[in-house]
C-alpha cells in the first residue's frame, strides 16, 4: 500500500515555512480544512478492509453496537480471550506485528476505541462524559460480552492502557489481569508535570484546549501534525510501516476523529479526574504488568512501577529497549514479556 500524498507536497515550501507556524495557519487553514472536510465523511470507505486482510490474516471483522457507540472489532485465533487496545494516534492496526503470533495461543480481539479508527464517534457530551475512560472502557467490556467472553485478559497501550486501568477498577470480575504499555497513572503524571515533560508531551495540554482551537490547527496540517507526533514518540527508525501509517492517516484526516481525540484528552483532565477522586484510593486487585520504553519519556521521567504500586496491589514491571510505540518498535521483546505473564489456559 502506498503512503498518502504528503502534505508538504500539496503545499509550496514557501507557504509552509516562510512565515512560521502563524503564517502556516493563516495561509492554509481555509483550503486545508475544506480539503479535509471533503474527504472526511467517507473515510471508513478507504482501504481498511484491505489492510485488515493483509495485516491480520484469518481475523474476522465485525462492528459491535455498544450502549454508547459502534466498535470496529477483529477476532482471530484460538484459546483464552485476550483483548488488545491501542492508543493515540493509532488504531487496531498498531498490533499487526504481535497479534498474529498471539493468536497461536489466544483468541485475540482487536478493537478501535470509540472516536478512533473505524469505530463510532459520538459527541463529547456534558463534561466530555462520552470520552471518559469509564465510557470507553464500558465499550470494550460490552464488546467482549457480545463475543461471549465474560472474563478476559487485556493489554492496553497509551490511551488504551488508561482505558484498561479504568476497566479493571470498574469491572474486576471481567478483566482478570492487565498489561499497561508505556504509561504511569494519569493523575500522577499530571501532578508531576514540569517544563521538560510539558515540552515533550505538549499534546497533553494542547488537545485539552477549548474546541475548536486544537481541532482547527490539526485539521489545517493533518499530516504534518501526525508525522511529527509519531516521530517524537518512536525511537526506532522504520518501525512504523508505510501500511500502518497509511491507516493512521486515513482515520486521522477525518475531522470527527480529530475532535474525538481532543475530547478523549479533555475528559482526562475533567471527568476522569472526578472518577479518580471518587475511587478514594481504591487499588486494583488483579495482577498488573507495566512495560515501558526504556528510550522514551515515561521511563526516563517517572518511577513507573512505584507509581503503579499506589494504584494496584499486585504490580510488576520492566523497561524494553525502545521508545513509546512498544508493539511496533520491539514486538519480539513484547511477546517474550507477555509470554511470562499472560495465562494461556
Amino acid at each position: 500500500m502506498s503512503e498518502p500524498p504528503s502534505f508538504e507536497r500539496q503545499m509550496s515550501r514557501r507557504t509552509l515555512f516562510a512565515a512560521g507556524a502563524g503564517g502556516l495557519l493563516l495561509a492554509t487553514s481555509k483550503t486545508a480544512v475544506a480539503a479535509v472536510q471533503s474527504v472526511g465523511t467517507d473515510y471508513a470507505q478507504g482501504p481498511g478492509p484491505v489492510a485488515n486482510s493483509a495485516l491480520f490474516p484469518g481475523f474476522k471483522q465485525s462492528f459491535v453496537k455498544t450502549t454508547g457507540a459502534t466498535i470496529n472489532t477483529l477476532v482471530g485465533g484460538n484459546g483464552p480471550p485476550l483483548l488488545l487496545i491501542h492508543g493515540h494516534p493509532e488504531s487496531h492496526v498498531t498490533w499487526h506485528k504481535v497479534a498474529p503470533r498471539l493468536a497461536e495461543r489466544f483468541t485475540v480481539v482487536l478493537t478501535d476505541l470509540r472516536g478512533y479508527g473505524d469505530s463510532g464517534k459520538p459527541e463529547g457530551g456534558d463534561n466530555h462524559v462520552n470520552y471518559s475512560k469509564r465510557a470507553m472502557g464500558n465499550d470494550q467490556v460490552e464488546v467482549m460480552q457480545a463475543l461471549g467472553f465474560a472474563k478476559f485478559q487485556a493489554v492496553g497501550h497509551d490511551r488504551g492502557a488508561r482505558t484498561l486501568h479504568r476497566m479493571m477498577l470498574d469491572h474486576p470480575g471481567a478483566v482478570t489481569r492487565g498489561v499497561v504499555l508505556d504509561i504511569a497513572p494519569t493523575d500522577e503524571m499530571y501532578a508531576a508535570t514540569n517544563q521538560e515533560f510539558a515540552t515533550r508531551y505538549f499534546w497533553w495540554f494542547f488537545h485539552t484546549q477549548t474546541a475548536p482551537l486544537p481541532e482547527t490547527l490539526i485539521n489545517a496540517a493533518t499530516e504534518v501534525y501526525l508525522r511529527a507526533h509519531l516521530d517524537t514518540q518512536c525511537a526506532t527508525p522504520g518501525a512504523i510501516t508505510p501500511e500502518c501509517y497509511a491507516e493512521y492517516y486515513r482515520a486521522y484526516r477525518d475531522p470527527a476523529c480529530v475532535h474525538a481525540v481532543c475530547e478523549d484528552y479533555r475528559a482526562s483532565v475533567t471527568i476522569d479526574m472526578d472518577h479518580t477522586r471518587d475511587d478514594k484510593g481504591k487499588k486494583l486487585s488483579q495482577p498488573l504488568y507495566a512495560l515501558w520504553g526504556g528510550k522514551g519519556t515515561v521511563g526516563e521521567m517517572f518511577d513507573v512501577v512505584g507509581l503503579w504500586k499506589t494504584k494496584a496491589s499486585d504490580v510488576r514491571g520492566q523497561p524494553l529497549s525502545c521508545g513509546h510505540l512498544i508493539q511496533e518498535e520491539a514486538p519480539e521483546e513484547l511477546l517474550a514479556a507477555l509470554d511470562g505473564f499472560l495465562a494461556a489456559a
